[in-house]
């Protein structure tokens, strides 16, 4: 079985696939995410905002520096410290520990816009991402099959940044911050694993759709071909026939 991110018959490119996995930060990047939250919500409701403040930017300090003592991909790391960052600031602004969770909610609704919007354009998002993992391909585009996989899982995706947005919208307009917590880790991976899981099997599926439109021009241009010298070998019979002498 041959890689999703590759056609069948061609050679995987691991360095793209391992940039792809380093630049979202893996499995364990889902895991230290949730480690600020974690910590945010029980200060939050012990001691009070500042001190949530502070314990959540010292969890993300210090998952920073352990993923770059461990020399892991340096960009998830940073940019993961910079939303926990970000967040600890709106909450600040707002005057609410709610307010930590308003950039999960809105970044929600601004993907399920991107992804829906795609599909409405027939682009769709997911497509275009398997198309950059795999060296720029591009030929899904004209096969209807391949289109209707890629839509599926772009939906899939849309349902689960719609379904984040939302339930955790309505946690916060209900000023619950304690299940805000609990919706960020639970609607977190593994609402993530099973659209991967669902991606998964739309990039399989594109893929068989695509190894069976080349096989299927492969055999056509092969009649085409065949029918071509037949065709040259009845002319030139014919015009051997013309020109001996009666």
């Amino acid at each position: 079985m041959s890689d999703p991110a590759t056609e069948p018959g061609t050679e995987t490119s691991p360095p793209r696939g391992a940039a792809v996995l380093e630049q979202m930060g893996g499995i364990s990047g889902l895991i230290y995410s949730s480690l600020p939250v974690l910590v945010f919500v029980p200060v939050s409701s012990a001691f009070g905002l500042m001190p949530a403040i502070g314990a959540a930017l010292a969890v993300a300090t210090v998952v920073l520096a352990w993923r770059l003592l461990r020399r892991e991909s340096v960009q998830p790391a940073v940019s993961g410290f910079i939303g926990v960052g970000v967040s600890a600031l709106i909450a600040y602004l707002v005057g609410a520990s709610k307010g930590y969770f308003l950039l999960g909610i809105w970044t929600s609704l601004f993907w399920a816009v991107v992804f829906a919007v795609s599909v409405v354009i027939r682009r769709p998002l997911v497509g275009y991402i398997w198309g950059w993992v795999s060296t720029h391909d591009r030929r899904w585009r004209g096969i209807r099959r391949a289109v209707r996989a890629f839509d599926a899982a772009t939906l899939v995706w849309v349902a689960v940044f719609t379904s984040r947005f939302v339930v955790q919208h309505h946690l916060y307009d209900a000023d619950q911050t304690g299940w805000l917590g609990v919706a960020r880790i639970a609607m977190g991976w593994p609402l993530t694993a099973v659209a991967a899981l669902v991606t998964y099997l739309a990039i399989r599926a594109a893929q068989r759709a695509l190894h069976e439109h080349d096989a299927a021009e492969t055999t056509e241009a092969s009649e085409a071909s065949e029918i071509s010298e037949a065709s040259e070998a009845a002319a030139s019979e014919t015009d051997d026939s013309a020109q001996k002498p009666n």
